[in-house]
């Protein structure tokens, strides 16, 4: 009997990544295992947008390779990616989540109990039937998210995904992505917010100028960082 597919570990190894004589990522080795949520931070520009794009499939290194349960081939077996600024399909809300389904592959008659499952899940029972393009911002975030979770991933990979909503709505947007967690989904998580990272994080990768400077335990980086760069980013000196 064959075992079923996976996608982790995730092995990022000796990773490049170049656009014409720009350098973007720069030799990253790193290894995503199963567990606490992963938070990457950096100042802007560190190339912690791109690092999630490698992580999911969307973009080939230049040099070195990506991994997904030791398998080479980059179709996303059982992973999702949220932007920062989803796109939200000219339909309802229901029927963003009955779009996300179908490309999953879940059959249709499934479907129904499905996306009340999700919209329950994501706080949006009430909203199904409104165009998805006139829920608030974190209400499209919090879409985004249930659009991801129909596609039962085992890697969630979110880029900054509270960056532009208001205390309420990161509240409620973290407390999906710690629910998700326990549930035993693996968060790959880039976020500009110590805060948020002292309350996600079950371990922290610092990135600057696209390549991996430190990872460890959140109260060894933020208390004790290893490096001087690590140090002033904390402190919130500029770090280029």
């Amino acid at each position: 009997m064959r075992a079923p597919l996976t996608d982790l570990p995730l092995v990022i190894d000796r990773v490049s990544l170049d656009v014409g004589e720009t350098k973007i990522l720069a030799q990253v080795t790193l290894a995503i295992t199963a567990g606490a949520p992963t938070l990457i931070v950096g100042p802007n520009g560190s190339g912690k947008t791109s690092l999630l794009r490698l992580c999911m499939g969307l973009l080939r290194p230049s040099t070195g390779s990506v991994t997904w349960g030791g398998r080479v081939d980059p179709t996303p077996v059982r992973r999702a990616i949220v932007f920062q600024r989803p796109v939200m399909l000219r339909r309802s809300a229901a029927a963003n989540i009955a779009y996300a389904l179908a490309q999953a592959g879940v059959p249709r008659h499934g479907r129904a109990a499905r996306i009340s499952e999700l919209l329950e899940r994501v706080g949006l029972a009430d909203l199904g039937g409104r165009p998805a393009r006139r829920l608030s911002g974190g209400e499209q975030q919090r879409l985004a998210l249930a659009r991801a979770l129909a596609r039962d991933p085992e890697i969630l990979l979110l880029d900054e995904p509270t960056a532009n909503l208001d205390p309420a709505a990161t509240r409620s947007v973290e407390e999906i992505v710690l629910s998700a967690a326990q549930g035993g989904i693996k968060i790959v998580m880039a976020s500009h917010d110590l805060g948020q990272v002292r309350r996600l994080a079950g371990d922290i990768v610092f990135m600057l100028r696209g390549s991996v400077r430190e990872r460890g335990a959140p109260k060894d980086f933020l208390d004790h960082p290893s490096t001087p760069e690590a140090n002033s980013f904390l402190r919130g000196d500029l770090v280029i």
